[in-house]
C-alpha cells in the first residue's frame, strides 16, 4: 500500500493536455491563460504547458514532476510555485525573464550552483526553498552557509523563505535570526560558560498577604443600594403606567391604545 504523502509511480502520473489546460482554466485557447492552478493533480510530464504563452501565474505544487523544460517558454511568467515535487535542476527557469517569484520548496536541490541559473533573472524578488509549517525543504538547505551562500549568488532577493532581508522591515528579521543564533547552546562548552541565573528575585513567586476586603464590602454595599434603587424606581413607573391606563379606559370602555 502507498504510504501517506507519497507521490505515485511516473507510471501512474499524469501529462498536462489541451484539454486539461482548457477545463482548468475556462480558455478556449491556450495563448489566452493568464492564471492556472494544477496543485496536486499527479502530474509528471508538463506536456504542452508551454503553449501558454501569456501564463503569468502557475500554480504546480504536490506534483511529481522531475523536470521543467516546458516552462522554458512562458517569457511573461511572474509568479510560479513547484514546491513539493522531485525537482533537481531549475536550469529552463533561466528563460523565464519576467519571473518575480519562486517557491521551490520540497524538491531535491542539492547544492547553491543549482540556484545559479537563476542569477540572470534581475525581476526576482521572492524565493522559498524551504517552508518549515508546511515541513517542505532541500537537501542544500541544511548547510550551516545555506543562507549566505544564496544571499550571496542571488544578491537581488528582498524575502528568501518568507523572511525579509533587504529593505523595510529586514532588521526585525536580522534580530531573530541572530537571537536564534545566541540561543542555540554550543557543542562543546568552555569552563568558563555563563552559569545560568534565575530571571526573577527570590520570593518572586510567593504568594502575597491577603488585603483587607473593606473597601471590597463597601463596594458591594454601594451597588445593592443602588440596584434597590433601580427596583423602586421601576415599581413607581408600572405604578404610573397602570394609573394612566385606568384614566383613559373608564368602567365598560375598550381602548384602542397600547402600553
Amino acid at each position: 500500500m502507498e504510504s501517506q504523502g507519497e507521490k505515485p509511480a511516473e507510471a501512474d502520473g499524469v501529462r498536462v493536455t489541451p484539454q486539461l489546460l482548457k477545463s482548468r482554466s475556462g480558455e478556449f485557447a491556450l495563448e489566452s491563460i493568464l492564471l492556472l492552478k494544477l496543485r496536486g493533480l499527479g502530474l509528471v510530464d508538463l506536456g504542452c504547458l508551454g503553449e501558454c504563452l501569456g501564463l503569468e501565474w502557475l500554480d504546480l505544487s504536490g506534483n511529481a514532476l522531475t523536470q521543467l523544460g516546458p516552462l522554458a517558454s512562458l517569457r511573461q511568467l511572474l509568479v510560479l510555485n513547484v514546491a513539493d515535487n522531485r525537482l533537481t535542476a531549475l536550469e529552463p527557469l533561466a528563460a523565464c525573464e519576467n519571473l518575480q517569484s519562486l517557491n521551490a520548496a520540497g524538491n531535491l536541490l542539492a547544492t547553491p550552483g543549482q540556484l545559479q541559473c537563476l542569477a540572470g533573472l534581475r525581476g526576482l524578488e521572492y524565493l522559498r526553498l524551504r517552508d518549515p509549517l508546511a515541513r517542505l525543504s532541500n537537501p542544500l538547505c541544511s548547510s550551516p552557509s545555506y543562507w549566505a551562500a544564496v544571499r550571496e549568488l542571488l544578491p537581488g532577493l528582498k524575502v528568501i523563505d518568507g523572511e525579509r532581508v533587504t529593505g523595510r522591515g529586514s532588521e526585525f528579521y536580522q534580530l531573530c535570526r541572530d537571537l536564534d543564533s545566541s540561543l542555540r547552546p554550543s557543542p562543546s562548552p568552555g569552563p568558563g560558560a555563563a552559569k545560568a541565573q534565575p530571571w526573577v528575585e527570590p520570593g518572586y513567586w510567593e504568594s502575597w498577604p491577603p488585603r483587607s476586603s473593606s473597601i471590597l464590602e463597601e463596594a458591594c454595599r454601594q451597588f445593592q443600594h443602588a440596584l434597590q434603587e433601580c427596583h423602586d424606581l421601576d415599581r413607581q413607573a408600572r405604578d404610573s403606567l397602570a394609573q394612566a391606563e385606568r384614566a383613559l379606559n373608564p368602567a365598560g370602555t375598550t381602548s384602542s391604545f397600547v402600553f
